[in-house]
């Protein structure tokens, strides 16, 4: 069977090197008690490293090439091949416990992958892969970093994470036009967050909605123009300088005054 045409439109960069491939797949080997699920495995350069080290493997594609290819040259993958969009899938029928996620990240959808893991985060005690590295980068980085945003602190909230390494662009087929880099997020101990999850999501996305601006300023789409709690340092601060522990103070704040509006217009 010939090789798969990479395709533009799903974002497909093939990886070449094998050295990388085996790197990739050594992330998950502190995991290998858990099934483990692989997205967009493509030809299956990763796949058969993670099937090397006898991981409970199952994989999710959604082009139609690829599932043939991988149906032909992965035999021992039979019932294990989901031609889906991993985005749409209901990962609780597929895993009923604890799995880790791993992959060759679609570079156009690799933030929307991680938002989907938060989603099953108390099922998911380990996700890896490689993506673009400025998204890896924005991932992994920490308060006061210029490229610290709204999925780090959400990922943060609930895993460590961990940059592990760039990878050239020379190693793929096509080379894509910016360098990769392998990410690892472990789950932290965090049970409860200590205020409403919902609301710390809001929090977290309407202080950055104006991430040059003070919280004082970027805040009042949620507590109005005269909120008492404004004089508190917390607001002198931009949202790249909170930790996930200032976001978490924060939410509580604004869940205080939020109750205290309902109260008065009661």
């Amino acid at each position: 069977m010939k090789p798969v045409r990479p395709k533009k439109v799903l974002g497909q960069h093939f990886l070449k090197d094998l050295q990388i491939a085996q790197r990739i797949a050594d992330t998950l080997s502190d995991f290998k008690e858990y099934p483990v699920l692989e997205i967009g495995p493509g030809m299956g350069v990763l796949t058969r490293f993670l099937l090397d080290e006898k991981h409970d493997l199952s994989v999710v594609e959604l082009d139609s090439e690829s599932v043939a290819y991988l149906n032909q040259h992965f035999p021992e993958l039979q019932g294990r091949i989901f031609a889906e969009d991993f985005l749409k899938m209901d990962l609780k029928q597929l895993f009923p416990g604890p799995f880790c996620v791993i992959g060759n990240y679609p570079y156009n959808i690799s933030s929307q992958i991680f938002f989907k893991v938060l989603d099953y985060k108390d099922q998911i005690p380990c996700c890896s892969g490689m993506l673009q590295k400025e998204v890896a980068e924005r991932l992994a980085a920490g308060p006061g970093s210029k490229t610290y945003g709204i999925l780090s602190v959400l990922l943060q909230a609930w895993y460590d994470v961990e940059y592990l390494f760039t990878v050239s662009e020379h190693v793929f087929d096509p080379p894509p036009k910016v360098k990769s880099g392998v990410l690892r997020a472990v789950r932290n101990t965090r049970i409860d967050l200590g205020c409403d999850e919902k609301l710390f999501k809001t929090v977290v996305k309407t202080s950055f909605n104006q991430r040059r601006k003070t919280l004082r300023n970027s805040m009042k789409p949620l507590l109005g123009k005269e909120c008492p709690d404004y004089s508190s340092p917390l607001f002198d601060k931009r949202p790249e300088q909170l930790s996930v522990e200032q976001f978490v103070e924060l939410t509580l704040i604004t869940e205080r005054n939020l109750k205290n509006q309902s109260d008065k217009e009661s």
